[in-house]
C-alpha cells in the first residue's frame, strides 16, 4: 500500500472519530452523528489524498526562479 493511501487511512480514522464526537456532542443522536460522520470526513479524505499529490507534483518541478526556491524545501512536512 502507497504511504498516501496509509496517510489518507489514518487521516480518515482521526477525523470520522472526532466528527462523531463533535456531532454526537451537538445532537445527543448517534444516528445523526454517524451520517455527518460518515459523510463530511469522507469526502475530506478524498480531498486530502488529492492535495497530497498535487503538492507532491508541484515540490517535483524545478524552481523556475528564486521567489520559489521555497519548493525545494524538503522540510514541509510532505515525505
Amino acid at each position: 500500500m502507497s504511504t498516501d493511501l496509509i496517510k489518507t487511512a489514518t487521516y480518515l480514522s482521526i477525523h470520522l472519530t472526532v466528527g462523531f464526537s463533535v456531532a454526537y456532542l451537538m445532537t445527543g443522536s448517534v444516528a445523526m452523528a454517524g451520517g455527518i460522520a460518515l459523510i463530511e470526513p469522507m469526502i475530506n479524505a478524498v480531498a486530502f489524498f488529492f492535495h497530497e499529490r498535487a503538492w507532491k507534483k508541484i515540490l517535483a518541478r524545478p524552481a523556475r526562479d528564486p521567489e520559489r526556491e521555497w519548493t525545494r524545501d524538503k522540510t514541509v512536512g510532505l515525505a
